[in-house]
C-alpha cells in the first residue's frame, strides 16, 4: 500500500499546510529504544521527552518506548500497569520467566506514552554469554572494565530477545517498526538484523562518539574530516569497541538519520554512511494568551537577577543596574567544545571596547556549567545576607518615616525633613552603610572549587584579568552548579533565569544540535550560536537574515579562531549599543521564530524516516516513490521590513543617546503587521533532496 503521513500545520502561522491521509498505524507497532528513556543523562532525554506528545498523538496506543530499569527513576516517573496488548505481555513474560525481569507502565510526561523497561542489573549474569554471541555475530569484543559498554550489550540483547518473542507472536500483522537512538541502543539493532528478526529499523546518532572525543582534544576537526585514520584514532582513545558498535548499527539500520546537516557531514566521514534523513530536534512550544506576555516575564525575572547582583556586588555596586545587560552560557562543562574558551577571550576584548568608548553599559556574564565543588562561597553567602539586612533596614526606616509624615500631614503641618527622622534612625542607616564596605573584590565564582588552580574557566579568567574590578565594564559570575529554585543564592529555575537574561552566548565548536539557543529562541531571548552547531545551520537554512531576528551566527568553520573571536566580540559590542526599545523589538522577532522549532512542524522529518524504513523493510506492503522528493519542505523567513534590522546597522539619533528616546514614536513599528508581511513572503522551500534508491 502507498505510505501517507498525517499532520496538520494549519495552526502554525507562516508554515506551509501539510494535510494528508493518515499513516496506517492500526497495522503497525512503533518502538523507540534509547538508554535515556526515563533515565536523564544528557540531551537525548530532552529530545525523547518533548517529542513524546506529538508521537502519541499520531500513534496512540501503538507507541512503546524502551529503556533501562532503574528503581529510583521508575518510582518517581513511571506509573506501573499491565500491557493491554497480549503479544507484548507474552514477550515480556518470556524474558521474566528466564531471569531477565521486564517492567511495563506509563511514563508520567506529556502524552503519557507506554514504556517497557529492562532490568539490566538483574540480567547481568548473562553478560559473558551475550559477549560471545556478539563476537560470533559481528566480531566485536567488549572489555570487562567498560561498565557502560557491558550494560549497553545487556540492554541490547534483552531488546533483541524481546523483539524475537514479539514477532513470533504477531506473525505478519501488525508489522513492527523500531527506532534506535545512539550507540548504547546499537547492540539491539545489530542483533535484530543478524538474527533476521522481521522489523523495520531506524538508527539515529545524535553525535558521533569519535567526533566528540576528537573535538575535545583541540583538533582542527572539520577541516580534516577526510584525513583522520578512524580506526587508529578510536583505538588510541580506547573506545574502539564502542565505535564499532556505533558504526555497525549505522550500517545495519534500514534508515540512518542524524539531527543536523553539520552532523550528517561528520557521520559520513566517521561512520562511512551518509544519513538518509536529517531529523532536527524540536521543542513543545507553549504559546501565551497575551501577545507580549513573554516580555512581562522577561521584566519580572530580570528583577530577580538584579536582586542577586545587588548582593553579589555589594560594596562595589557603582554601576547602574538599569543599564546592565545579562549574558550567559550554560551546558555541560566541555570547555572547548562549548566555546567557553573563545567566549572568555571575546569578553576581554568587549571589556576593552566598552572602556575605550566610555560606555555607561555594564555587562554581567553568567557561566552556568556544573563542576566539582564542596560548598557555597562564604563571601557570596555573606553578600546575600548583607543585601537582606539592608532591605530590612530600609523597610523599617520607611515605615517609621511614613507614619510620621502621615501624622504631620493630618495636623496640617508641612514636615521638616531634617527632624522627621531622629538620630537613632540615622545611626541605624549609617551602620547599614558601614556593613556594605568590603576590602576585597566581588568573587568570580559562587562556590568553592575543588580544583581551583587548574579549572579551565578560572585559569582563563586569571589570564585575561577580569576580576570584577570597579573599572571593568564586564563582570563575571561563575555558577558551577545547575540552577534551582531551592538555591539560597540564586533561587530561580533555569527557564526563569533564561527569561530574565538579555543574551545567551553559545559559540560551540562541537554541537550536533544545541538545545540552549533553541530554548532562548522560544522564550524570546536573542542568542549567539555558530555554523558548527546543528541549530545554527538550521537557522541559516530557514531564515534569510538570522541576525535581524536575534540569532547571531559566528563563523567557526571557514574562519580562523582569531577571526571568529573578533566576530563574536563585534556581535556582543553591537548588542550593547542597542537602545531598550530596539532590544524589545528584537525580542519580539526572536520569539516569532519559535514556530520553526515546534515538534508539530519538525515531527514530519521523523514521519518521513519511518515511511522510508517501512518501504525498505516491507517493500511488498509499503511502497514509496524512490526518486520523489520527501514531503519535508521547510521555508525561509525574509528579512524584516521594519527598522532597525540589526544592532550593527542601528545607530543612535544623537551622540548622547539615552533611554528617554525609547519612548518616541518616530520609528513606526507594528509587530503584527510585520509578522503578517513575513508570512506572505515565504521564500523557496528547503528539502532534504531526493530519496536514495
Amino acid at each position: 500500500m502507498p505510505l501517507t503521513r498525517s499532520l496538520s500545520m494549519s495552526s502554525l502561522s507562516g508554515l506551509p499546510l501539510w494535510e494528508e491521509e493518515e499513516l496506517p498505524v492500526e497495522n503497525l507497532l512503533l518502538f523507540e529504544v534509547a538508554w535515556e528513556v526515563t533515565n536523564k543523562v544528557g540531551g537525548i532525554y530532552t529530545v525523547i521527552q518533548t517529542k513524546a506528545k506529538i508521537t502519541v498523538d499520531e500513534w496512540g496506543e501503538n507507541l512503546f518506548m524502551m529503556g533501562p530499569y532503574y528503581e529510583h527513576n521508575i518510582n518517581t516517573q513511571v506509573e506501573k500497569c499491565e500491557p493491554s496488548n497480549p503479544a507484548i505481555k507474552k514477550a515480556m513474560g518470556a524474558l521474566t520467566e528466564n531471569g531477565c525481569p521486564v517492567y511495563f507502565g506509563r511514563w508520567l510526561i506529556e502524552g503519557s506514552p507506554y514504556v517497557i523497561l529492562f532490568d539490566t542489573k538483574a540480567a547481568a549474569w548473562n553478560v559473558d554469554r551475550w559477549k560471545g554471541d556478539l563476537w560470533d555475530t559481528c566480531g566485536i569484543g567488549l572489555p570487562f572494565h567498560d561498565i557502560e559498554a557491558n550494560d549497553s550489550l545487556i540492554f541490547g540483547s534483552m531488546v533483541a530477545w524481546f523483539f524475537k518473542e514479539l514477532t513470533d507472536q504477531l506473525g505478519d500483522s501488525p508489522n513492527v517498526l523500531a527506532h534506535f537512538h545512539e550507540w548504547q541502543a546499537g547492540a539491539g539493532l545489530i542483533l535484530c538484523r543478524s538474527r533476521k528478526i522481521p522489523i523495520a529499523s531506524i538508527f539515529t546518532t545524535h553525535a558521533t562518539l569519535l567526533g566528540r572525543y576528537l573535538c575535545a582534544g583541540n583538533v582542527d576537526f572539520y577541516n580534516n574530516l577526510d584525513k583522520f585514520n578512524i580506526d587508529q584514532e578510536a583505538g588510541e582513545r580506547q573506545i574502539y569497541h564502542r565505535y564499532c558498535l556505533e558504526r555497525a548499527a549505522a550500517h545495519c539500520a534500514h534508515v540512518f538519520t542524524t539531527v543536523s546537516q553539520i552532523t550528517a557531514v561528520e557521520a559520513t566521514h566517521m561512520l562511512h554512511r551518509k544519513p538518509d534523513v536529517v531529523t532536527p530536534n524540536g521543542l513543545n512550544i507553549r504559546k501565551f494568551s497575551a501577545m507580549h506576555e513573554f516580555q512581562n516575564l522577561h521584566s519580572t525575572n530580570k528583577g530577580r537577577i538584579q536582586e542577586f547582583i545587588r548582593g553579589h556586588f555589594y560594596g562595589h555596586l557603582d554601576f547602574n543596574l538599569q543599564k546592565t545587560l545579562f549574558f550567559f552560557i550554560a551546558g555541560r562543562y566541555e570547555f572547548s567544545n562549548k566555546g567557553a574558551d573563545i567566549f572568555l577571550e571575546s569578553l576581554s576584548r568587549l571589556n576593552y571596547l566598552l572602556r575605550v568608548h566610555k560606555s555607561d553599559v555594564t555587562v554581567v556574564v553568567f557561566f552556568i556549567m556544573p563542576a566539582k565543588t564542596n560548598n557555597y562561597n562564604i563571601e557570596t553567602l555573606k553578600g546575600q545576607a548583607v543585601r537582606k539586612q539592608l532591605w530590612d533596614t530600609a523597610h523599617t526606616v520607611k515605615e517609621k518615616f511614613g507614619t510620621r509624615l502621615y501624622e504631620a500631614l493630618l495636623k496640617g503641618d508641612l514636615p521638616d525633613m531634617n527632624t522627621i527622622l531622629d538620630r537613632d534612625d540615622f545611626t541605624i542607616m549609617k551602620r547599614a552603610i558601614y556593613a556594605t564596605q568590603r576590602h576585597s573584590l566581588p568573587p568570580v565564582t559562587t562556590h568553592n572549587m575543588l580544583d581551583d588552580a587548574s579549572d579551565p574557566i578560572l585559569a582563563n579568567i586569571r589570564r585575561i584579568g577580569l576580576f570584577n574590578a570597579r573599572v571593568d565594564r564586564v563582570k563575571i559570575v561563575f555558577h558551577p552548579e545547575f540552577l534551582s529554585s531551592a538555591s539560597p543564592l540564586l533561587p530561580m529555575d533555569y527557564e526563569e533565569f533564561v527569561r530574565g537574561c538579555h543574551l545567551g552566548v553559545f559559540p560551540s565548536y562541537y554541537e550536533p544540535w544545541g538545545y540552549t539557543p533553541g530554548e532562548c529562541t522560544v522564550m524570546g531571548i536573542p542568542s549567539v550560536t555558530t555554523n558548527l552547531s546543528g541549530f545554527g545551520c538550521f537557522m541559516e537554512e530557514h531564515v534569510s537574515d538570522p541576525t535581524a531576528y536575534g540569532i547571531y551566527i559566528v563563523d567557526r568553520r571557514f574562519r580562523s579562531a582569531e577571526e571568529s573571536c573578533n566576530q563574536l566580540t563585534q556581535f556582543m559590542f553591537g548588542f550593547c549599543q542597542q537602545s531598550r526599545r530596539q532590544r524589545i523589538i528584537q525580542r519580539n522577532r526572536t520569539e516569532r521564530l519559535s514556530d520553526l522549532l515546534d515538534w508539530r512542524y519538525l515531527g514530519r522529518f521523523y514521519m518521513h524516516a519511518r515511511s522510508l524504513a517501512l518501504s525498505r523493510a516491507f517493500p511488498e506492503k509499503f511502497w514509496m516513490e524512490p526518486l520523489a522528493p520527501p514531503q519535508t519542505e521547510g521555508f525561509r523567513y525574509p528579512r524584516p521590513g521594519s527598522v532597525p534590522p540589526s544592532p550593527s546597522a542601528s545607530v543612535h539619533s544623537t551622540p548622547h543617546h539615552s533611554d528617554e528616546e525609547d519612548g518616541d514614536e518616530e520609528e513606526l513599528y507594528d509587530e503584527d503587521e510585520e509578522a503578517k508581511r513575513d508570512r506572505q513572503n515565504i521564500k523557496a522551500p528547503f528539502s532534504l533532496g531526493p530519496t536514495p534508491e
